[in-house]
């Protein structure tokens, strides 16, 4: 008999409570870092670097545009060729995301009132490089911030292979810091090694997101993500073969990651089980998706309007639809990072290649926000321009007597002041 491998629990038990994305130890870990490389710059920078991160002593912090380009130039022609086709997908969709935006101006009484959509001027670009080298958060987020505008996008990524080096040029990054976690959030929000960044994006373990989150009073940050999640919502329709291959490629992250199957009937949980048991052995990241499977679940929902009810509950990274009609079921659900619609809409082309980011709101932080964009980069500022202050009079008006009730007496007179005639 098959071991079961991914539990059922009662819908009953799926709660809208979130995993912990920044705890204790980590913020403690995170501050001391914080603390020393402000304190002393880059001695300590380079002194965490030697020690977490396995940097060479003596080895540079920084590579340098030209060092990037070279590193392209000498891996695989056919790398090269992924690169540029997988950075020209994300590219062209992000370009379609900042033409959708657009200056606004509109009339008020005298004058006229708008905003204006500009690049912050420097952003820093985080991707992991603990287990495996990961060129593909390069070109997730340098990209968009090239797309937006930004003038200077630095790179941090520790033990940086020469595929994330060519990842790296391929995005157009001006620099590449070789060094990792809280360290390299910390000299790029500090300015330590290279120039203060404005933004700071890029997923990591939890020691990044407890320095984002420590340092996110000085500099903007993207999100506070935790462990990466799957949701595939099944029914009766759905290939248990393909269904298991998607929660085995969600659980083979890290051994954190939540794989979790809503189902819409209990012959397809025990379907996909038995797949799971069939596939896993061959993994060679086995162990790590075992222990995912491990923290993972399904559930099974009595209809499809329950299925979606749960679904929003969790509010998933990634939610993937192996449904009969799919289009409509993804009209229905809310909460969600990124939507795969139906089953040839595989989660890994989301990580990968369709083009949108992958970079997204893990643990319930869906329901409120959204994946990194170009509008990570972009700030959105206002104006307001008075014309003619005889036809501005309604506004002078009032502005004296709301900051009356708010007792703000010299904001009153400030606009009494502009008043015609006064």
């Amino acid at each position: 008999m098959n071991p079961v491998l991914l539990k059922t629990i009662d819908a009953a038990q799926v709660t809208c409570e979130r995993p912990v994305a920044v705890d204790a130890e980590a913020l403690s870990v995170a501050r001391l870092i914080i603390e020393d490389i402000e304190a002393e710059g880059e001695a300590a920078l380079r002194r965490y670097a030697e020690r977490l991160d396995g940097l060479p002593p003596g080895a540079p912090l920084i590579l340098t545009k030209a060092q990037l380009a070279a590193a392209f130039e000498q891996i695989d022609p056919a790398d090269r060729e992924l690169l540029e086709r997988v950075g020209g997908r994300i590219r062209s969709f992000a370009g379609a995301q900042r033409n959708a935006l657009r200056e606004v101006e509109c009339s008020i009484p005298g004058g006229r009132v708008g905003h204006t959509i500009t690049p912050v001027d420097r952003a820093g670009c985080y991707a992991p490089g603990g287990r495996h080298p990961l060129p593909s958060s390069v070109l997730m987020t340098a990209i968009p911030a090239r797309v937006a505008g930004v003038r200077e996008v630095i790179v941090a990524s520790p033990n940086p292979a020469p595929i994330t080096l060519a990842a790296a040029a391929v995005a157009g990054a001006d620099a590449l810091l070789a060094v990792g976690g809280a360290q390299a959030i910390t000299a790029m929000a500090l300015g330590v090694g290279v120039d203060a960044c404005d933004v700071i994006s890029g997923p990591g373990n939890r020691y990044v997101t407890a320095a984002k989150y420590l340092l996110s009073d000085r500099i903007r940050i993207d999100m506070l993500a935790g462990p990466s999640e799957l949701v595939v919502l099944a029914d009766e329709t759905a290939e248990a073969s393909v269904v298991a291959a998607d929660l085995l490629a969600q659980a083979e992250h890290d051994p954190d990651a939540r794989a979790m199957l809503v189902a819409t009937d209990r012959r397809t949980v025990e379907a996909v089980n038995a797949e799971l048991a069939e596939q896993l052995p061959s993994l060679a990241t086995a162990e790590v998706a075992r222990s995912a499977l491990a923290g993972s679940f399904a559930v099974v929902a009595a209809d499809m309007d329950e299925a979606i009810s749960i679904c929003d509950r969790i509010a998933p990274e990634h939610l993937a639809l192996h449904v009969r009609d799919a289009k409509a079921v993804a009209g229905r659900v809310q909460n969600f990072g990124a939507l795969f619609v139906g089953a040839m809409s595989a989660e890994a082309l989301g990580d990968y290649t369709a083009g949108p980011n992958h970079t997204l709101p893990t643990g319930g932080a869906a329901r409120q926000t959204g994946g990194l964009s170009v509008l990570n980069f972009l700030r959105v500022r206002t104006w307001v321009r008075i014309d003619d202050p005889t036809k501005a009079e309604p506004l002078f008006t009032d502005a004296e007597r709301l900051a009356q009730l708010e007792g703000l007496e010299a904001h009153a007179r400030s606009a009494a002041r502009r008043r015609p005639g006064s």
